[in-house]
């Protein structure tokens, strides 16, 4: 219940409801971006300075191994159920959407341990970059093999689609800023304080009402979708981060690192992935991929699956 009294996720469920009654509130696009490169700068920021506190650790190591993984693991094992039921397109934009990682999920997980306060370490913000290319480049793999089998079309260059992953504008932002954290420590934690502490939560609550009025705009894209695929689009993140817990304690990491691998396992992407999709995958169906990850999965994690994964992972 403390959960959903945070201002945040309040704005969050009121961006929702706002757009399920069809209100003209919107957040002007380029607004919204501005606000996913400021949470993703201060993101990158708040890790660097925390990796100068506490170095290159086995821990570090660890996590980010665990993440990578994780990357790897979670598409191909989500290809290979839902290619059961639907066809090689479908089945390998949603295994990349679920296999990749949503930015503001993690973003609202860590401002859900710094609220009460939880230590955890700014290294997994690097764990989060890592975990976004893999299941783009194994679905587009995936999906040229689809198209071999078929004899429909030509397959899609990997080399085109690994540079666009690689190069996406936030991520490198991310890793930037988490860099230029490392190389200035306490003195530019100190300096940029203002920018990544007390603007972060109003810019997050913002952030989030958009949010809340994008995932009810994809409700609709759902209508006719299987009963079973909107039933795996809320199982599918428990049983990741499930995973993602027993490697976290495997692993012996820390409760809070342990927390923020489940929710990167758990989350889905709906920025990175779909951009890629719609250009390297065109014969899958977007409103099926983005609706459940935007529509149902998104809110499922903000709303349930945060707190959730949180007091798992702290439990003994």
């Amino acid at each position: 219940m403390d959960q959903l009294l945070d201002p945040a996720i309040l704005f969050f469920c009121f961006g929702i409801a706002a757009g399920l009654l069809r209100s003209n509130l919107e957040i002007p696009p380029a607004i919204a971006r501005f606000l996913s490169l400021y949470l993703l700068m201060a993101l990158g920021l708040k890790g660097g300075f925390a990796l100068t506190k506490s170095g290159l650790t086995t821990e570090v190591a660890a996590s980010l191994g665990a993440a990578v993984l994780l990357a790897v693991a979670v598409p191909l094992a989500s290809y290979a159920l839902l290619r059961r039921a639907l066809n090689g397109f479908d089945a390998a934009a949603i295994a990349a959407t679920y296999g990749s990682v949503s930015a503001v999920t993690f973003i609202t997980a860590v401002q859900y341990l710094d609220t009460h306060s939880l230590p955890y370490g700014g290294h997994m913000a690097a764990g989060m970059a890592l975990m976004e290319s893999p299941a783009i480049v194994l679905a587009v793999l995936l999906a040229n093999r689809a198209r071999r089998q078929q004899g429909t079309a030509e397959s899609v260059p990997l080399r085109g689609v690994l540079h666009e992953s690689l190069t996406d504008g936030a991520q490198l932002l991310l890793l930037g800023a988490m860099v230029i954290g490392m190389l200035t420590g306490a003195r530019g934690e100190a300096a940029m304080q203002p920018f990544t502490g007390d603007l972060f939560k109003g810019m997050l609550a913002f952030f989030l009402l958009d949010m809340g009025l994008s995932c009810a705009r994809q409700v609709g894209a759902l209508r006719g979708a299987p009963r079973w695929l909107l039933g795996y689009a809320l199982a599918a993140p428990l049983v990741h981060a499930t995973v993602a817990f027993g490697l976290g304690r495997a692993l012996g990491l820390e409760p809070g690192n342990t927390a923020l691998l489940m929710v990167l396992a758990a989350s889905a992407s709906y920025i990175a992935v779909p951009a890629v999709v719609r250009h390297a995958i065109p014969e899958a169906r977007p409103g099926l991929y983005l609706g459940l990850s935007l529509g149902l999965t998104f809110p499922f994690n903000i709303l349930v699956g945060i707190p959730a994964y949180m007091r798992i992972a702290h439990s003994g």
